[in-house]
């Protein structure tokens, strides 16, 4: 099966360690993130990877190379200018005849893809979008009102919800709905409810899903150890 990893951010939030490499390089124990999502895709049957890239795109190639040394096959759609999540993989409108994945290349995750395949499959939908349980902790009393009178009151209430974690299956069809530059989440997806096409979710529950997208958080991973006890329980 194909996939698409996106890699194409400029990593701001993780300056400096970006400055000399995309985020997706920044290394997690002994091997980059990017590292830890092929090895994860191949796990799980997709084979046939692309990626895209733009800033620093030399040093994804370098290491990577066409994948055969992972297992796997990989080509590279090099961006000039940045094109977005969505407008990333617009170049390969009808040349994708099946199912095909999307996924960030600076998350690692524990995620079931081949379930998440099997669903897409079962649901007949244009988009599977893969969400996770979360919770907002608020850190202040709650009032709330109606006609400008408070009604009640909550201190530090937990508001659940489901987030997008950025791991998409699509159906080809999804090409037709994807202009230049655009985003799947601002731009796509509000656009197939608009059409009436149908998104199905995909719920992860249980697992691990780590978007490192802060200095802090990564200057707490970036040795390895609390990662590898996280994939091997």
């Amino acid at each position: 099966m194909k996939a698409f990893v996106l890699c194409g951010g400029l990593g701001t939030r993780l300056r400096p360690y970006t400055y000399e490499n995309p985020k997706p390089m920044l290394t997690i124990g002994e091997k980059p993130i990017l590292q830890y999502v092929i090895e994860h895709l191949k796990k799980h049957g997709f084979e046939d990877i692309v990626i895209t890239t733009g800033y620093l795109h030399e040093k994804i190639v370098g290491y990577f190379g066409d994948g055969r040394k992972f297992g796997v096959k990989i080509t590279y759609s090099i961006e000039k200018e940045a094109k977005n999540t969505a407008g990333s993989i617009l170049d390969h409108k009808g040349k994708v005849n099946e199912p095909f994945l999307v996924i960030m290349g600076d998350a690692i995750t524990d995620i079931n893809l081949k379930e998440l395949a099997e669903t897409h499959r079962k649901k007949g939908a244009v988009a599977t979008v893969a969400v996770k349980h979360y919770v907002t902790k608020v850190h202040y009393g709650v009032a709330n009102m109606s006609d400008g009178y408070i009604k009640s009151f909550e201190e530090k209430p937990e508001l659940e919800h489901y987030i997008n974690i950025g791991i998409y299956m699509f159906s080809p069809k999804i090409f037709d709905f994807i202009k230049e530059k655009e985003d799947f989440a601002k731009d796509i997806f509000p656009r197939l409810l608009k059409e009436r096409q149908k998104i199905a979710a995909f719920k992860m529950d249980d697992g691990i899903w780590m978007d490192i997208g802060r200095l802090d958080e990564y200057e707490k991973l970036k040795d390895g150890k609390e990662i590898k006890q996280m994939l091997n329980r």
